[in-house]
């Protein structure tokens, strides 16, 4: 199979939701999307975007994406945080996935990053063995925090 990878445009978003909900299923939290595609849209390529993507396409399907957003450390500087690198399952084990991340590391390096993060679930072996390919490392020492869109409206202040 040969496929290419590219910047996203906004007419991927209807595919690259459906990969995003594919791996939402695969880690057995289907329930918690519910980012609409309008959204979607209007947070990747609408006035003041909020990520950048790439895309892995075969064909015209889209096979694989590469979420990304800038965000800052105060003891780095600006850095990209991957927030998803999604391969469908079909597709997997043929390079998508490693070119996905190889533009994203070019893009770190092209913007001058201090870091590039990203986070993978302790039990999928499958994702740490190939970031460890790399050389990355694989910290479990942070603990995450957050707030859902729910929890927020309800804290008064």
């Amino acid at each position: 199979m040969s496929f290419r990878v590219r910047s996203a445009i906004k007419e991927d978003c209807a595919q690259a939701l459906k990969l995003i909900k594919e791996l939402a299923v695969f880690e057995k939290a289907e329930h918690e999307v519910s980012l609409s595609l309008e959204e979607f849209i209007k947070d990747g390529f609408g006035e003041s975007p909020s990520f950048f993507m790439y895309v892995a396409e075969s064909d015209v399907n889209i096979v694989g994406i590469a979420l990304c957003y800038e965000k800052y450390s105060t003891w780095k500087g600006k850095c990209i945080y991957l927030e998803d690198l999604i391969v469908t399952q079909s597709e997997r084990g043929k390079g998508i996935g490693k070119a996905l991340f190889d533009c994203v590391i070019q893009e770190a390096k092209k913007r001058g990053s201090g870091r590039l993060e990203w986070q993978v679930l302790d039990w999928n072996v499958q994702a740490i063995d190939f970031y460890k390919s790399y050389g990355a490392e694989i910290d479990n020492s942070w603990l995450n925090g957050r707030f859902t869109k729910e929890q927020l409206k309800k804290i008064i202040h």
